[in-house]
């Protein structure tokens, strides 16, 4: 189940799996998730996806593209707990 625990989400198993295979629907590339942001990531358009209650909105008309400085603030906390998905030949 996906919960709030200090202010971080808890992620299931199941959404683990989910979010691995998991691709930006306009793109096709890898996204990252940033659980306690509460989006997914496509860092080669800079856009931003909600996770609501646990359910990653993939939809093109709910994306929220992001700045420079926040792409750079989502690349540096992506890079700072190793993650290992994102698009090929951006920061892993």
């Amino acid at each position: 189940m996906h919960r709030f625990e200090g202010g971080l989400m808890a992620v299931s198993n199941e959404l683990k799996e989910l979010i691995e295979i998991l691709v930006c629907p306009e793109a096709k590339w890898p996204l990252w998730y940033l659980d306690d942001e509460a989006v997914l990531c496509n860092p080669r358009l800079r856009r931003t996806y909600p996770v609501r209650d646990g359910i990653p909105v993939l939809l093109v008309g709910e994306a929220t593209g992001v700045d420079e400085a926040e792409h750079e603030r989502l690349a540096a906390l992506h890079e700072e707990r190793g993650l290992t998905t994102g698009a090929p030949g951006e920061a892993r």
